[in-house]
């Protein structure tokens, strides 16, 4: 019983500091860019810019719990969903230097709408392994919606 949840409590620490790492590296795509991106024309319900740290790392230790959770149920649908779970991740990364670095804005929401789609089947995925794991996902969802919502606004406000 000892080893084992020792072992659970070792999968949640290395899942969640799995889903960190992609989002440190998505967030030094953004150094030094977000004063540029205050400069811009903001959509209505924009939030200042300080907001993104906090909601970004609060998703992605949510994204290691779920991880964590389907890793740990190692059921015959856990693979699949991790493999569409590290897909995610590597889409969500590559949207950061589309918008920021190299101000592709058009481009970053299209590519948005693939993350969203992604995370969808990703929930859908993760739903067949461990529910709970799925529900930890809304509020990223969530987030990836608005996120379209203030990316297309940034695009059509400074053309």
């Amino acid at each position: 019983m000892k080893n084992s949840t020792k072992q659970k409590t070792k999968a949640y620490i290395i899942s969640i500091l799995i889903a960190l790492a992609a989002g440190g590296i998505s967030a030094a795509f953004a150094m030094g860019e977000m004063e540029e991106y205050s400069r811009l024309v903001q959509p209505p319900l924009a939030p200042p810019p300080w907001i993104f740290p906090v909601v970004w790392t609060i998703l992605f230790i949510l994204m290691g719990i779920s991880a964590a959770r389907v890793y740990i149920a190692n059921t015959p649908d856990t693979k699949p969903a991790l493999t569409t779970y590290a897909v995610q991740l590597i889409v969500n990364i590559i949207w950061t230097p589309l918008y920021f670095t190299l101000n592709l804005r058009l481009a970053a929401f299209i590519w948005l709408l693939a993350l969203l789609v992604l995370v969808i089947v990703m929930i859908a995925r993760f739903r067949k392994v461990d529910k709970i794991a799925a529900y930890l996902q809304i509020p990223y969802v969530i987030w990836i919606i608005f996120a379209g919502y203030l990316n297309l606004g940034t695009y059509l406000l400074n053309r």
